[in-house]
């Protein structure tokens, strides 16, 4: 009969040896979710940062306000809407239209 006392004494070596081989395993999928789980912390950040973002109404801009001549708004007035039909564009005299079949 053996007589020697065993010691069960614990080192670091084997207190991660479990631990190693979980992220040998599962190293792949770890750094998966890692990434993800930051790219989700980055969107909530930012999301965060623009949607409590404070107007100061003592802001006074260094812009200042363009001007519009009278003919540029004529021009911007004669626009048509994207509710009114388009007419057909008429080719000059003597040319064919090289998309019409």
């Amino acid at each position: 009969m053996d007589t020697s006392k065993k010691t069960n004494s614990l080192t670091v070596g084997s207190l991660f040896k479990p631990l190693g081989k979980v992220f040998k395993r599962f190293h792949f999928m770890i750094f998966f979710v890692f990434v993800i789980g930051c790219l989700a912390g980055a969107v909530i950040l930012i999301n965060n940062t623009l949607s409590s973002s404070s107007t100061d109404d003592s802001y006074i801009s260094s812009i200042s306000a363009g001007t519009i001549d009278q003919a540029t708004l004529d021009r911007l007035q004669s626009l048509h809407t994207s509710t009114e039909s388009v007419p057909a564009p008429t080719l000059p005299a003597g040319r064919v239209n090289p998309f019409a079949e």
